[in-house]
């Protein structure tokens, strides 16, 4: 029987993580990478010092899940914090526990970094998140609004 493992994904990978993005927007009701952004992404995984790092779940060989994730840092706590910009499955893959195994991994990253928090948003209406979420340990803040700024 064929386990999830969880690992980093390199720049050969770049097309996995791209199609597991793109499903995740098409999930998520979202606008997915153009032809330009797939590049970008595509060349960064490839970068010396890149902006992010994608992790992958695997189900018998196959990508079936994926971690987008990055550094950031905490004034108050004066320590770095992991944040979790995308955690997907798939979810024709969903209930093997392909999603705990990719959490639990970036749980584990962000404390071999010493981070002392691990932040990611999810979807007002995405309430399969929320509860996935909460059942890892995570708690949702009341206190804090998300703005952006396109440029």
């Amino acid at each position: 029987m064929s386990e999830i493992t969880v690992r980093r994904a390199g720049p050969g990978d770049s097309g996995a993580v791209i199609s597991l993005l793109v499903a995740l927007a098409e999930y998520e009701r979202l606008t997915p990478p153009d032809a330009a952004g797939r590049q970008r992404l595509t060349e960064e995984m490839s970068s010396i010092n890149p902006r992010f790092e994608a992790y992958l779940a695997e189900f018998g060989g196959r990508a079936v899940g994926c971690a987008v994730v990055f550094e950031t840092f905490g004034s108050f706590r004066a320590k770095p914090k992991l944040y979790i910009e995308d955690l997907f499955v798939l979810p024709e893959d969903r209930g093997r526990g392909a999603g705990k195994a990719l959490f639990r991994a970036m749980v584990e990253l962000a404390r071999d970094r010493g981070c002392g928090a691990v932040e990611w948003t999810a979807l007002d209406w995405n309430t399969p998140a929320h509860d996935f979420y909460r059942r890892m340990g995570g708690r949702m803040l009341d206190t804090i609004k998300v703005f952006q700024l396109e440029l």
